[in-house]
């Protein structure tokens, strides 16, 4: 288990373990988790020779990756994002697959399809329109990938996840908790009728834990959600409720508010907050005779 010790990476390695699987995580910094949790510590990720160290391992639950940011930073050049996501990712898959690995599970994005949904939820056919260098890194990474498992065998799992909710969160999720603990008023107490999937921490967890020994998991990338759709307000209150805080919610109009933000060049910011980002998880729970946990919500 790669990125063991982040925000998605200790949910799943602690999930794994309490599953009973002979469990390593792999990081580049101190950590605790479950007690039956082996640990493995590596500087440099990049300069691993994997074939070697993936000896005797049977799967890898690929999580590391340089991820969302806030601000203009989300729409850096390329680069940073493909030497981590795609660089690291590949390097890593062929190793897996010299040292005769069975199965490679990746975290991808549900961003590979885009930044907003229409008048339907995406869906796994559906063709990638990534927005931004994190997406655009996810999905060369899945072509990559794809590319591995043809040419090797490799059993390659895809899973694509909206935005991930939990304790203490990153990216956009974590900037509206921040707000929050510094009591700072919010602009979006009136958007509640656009609907975002979200993803909790325990659903994620659950998912790939499935996804170790299934033999329908390689191939098609794998959407996943929590199952219910939440308007912005109603995501801001459960983030709330995880931390303890009571959020100031101001009642914005919501045409209002998008003019603001349009106006103020931060048009994308404005779609991410009132605009709908729908996942339809059906084939994945066909597939995989899955269904996200019931009450899973951090």
């Amino acid at each position: 288990m790669t990125g063991a010790n982040g925000f998605v990476g200790r949910m799943i390695v602690d999930r794994l373990a309490r599953n009973g699987f002979d469990t390593v995580a792999v990081t580049r910094t101190e950590g605790s988790w479950h007690p039956a949790v082996a640990r493995r510590r590596w500087a440099s990720l990049d300069q691993i020779q994997w074939k070697k160290e993936f000896r005797g391992v049977d799967v890898v639950v690929h999580c590391a990756a340089r991820t969302h940011v806030l601000g203009r930073e989300a729409e850096a050049a390329d680069e940073p994002f493909r030497q981590v996501n795609v660089a690291l990712t590949l390097a890593m898959a062929r190793g897996a697959a010299a040292a005769g690995m069975r199965r490679f599970i990746y975290i991808s994005s549900a961003h590979v399809h885009g930044g907003r949904t229409g008048d339907r939820p995406f869906r796994a056919d559906d063709p990638p329109r990534p927005e931004n260098a994190y997406a655009r890194s996810k999905w060369e990474a899945e072509q990559g990938l794809d590319a591995i498992a043809r040419d090797t065998g490799l059993e390659v799992v895809v899973i694509r996840p909206p935005l991930v909710i939990g304790p203490y969160p990153k990216g956009n999720l974590g900037g509206l908790v921040a707000a929050m603990r510094r009591g700072l008023p919010l602009p979006l107490g009136a958007v509640t009728r656009n609907r975002r999937d979200l993803v909790s921490l325990d659903t994620l967890a659950d998912l790939v834990s499935h996804s170790i020994d299934h033999p329908a998991a390689p191939g098609a990338p794998l959407l996943v959600s929590d199952g219910h759709p939440s308007s912005t307000r109603d995501v801001i209150e459960r983030l709330a409720a995880l931390h303890g805080l009571t959020p100031r919610l101001l009642p914005v109009p919501t045409a209002l508010l998008r003019a603001a933000l349009t106006l103020a060049g931060r048009g994308r910011l404005a779609s991410q907050l009132l605009g709908n980002l729908e996942i339809d998880i059906a084939e994945t729970c066909r597939r995989l005779d899955w269904r996200p946990p019931q009450g899973a919500r951090s």
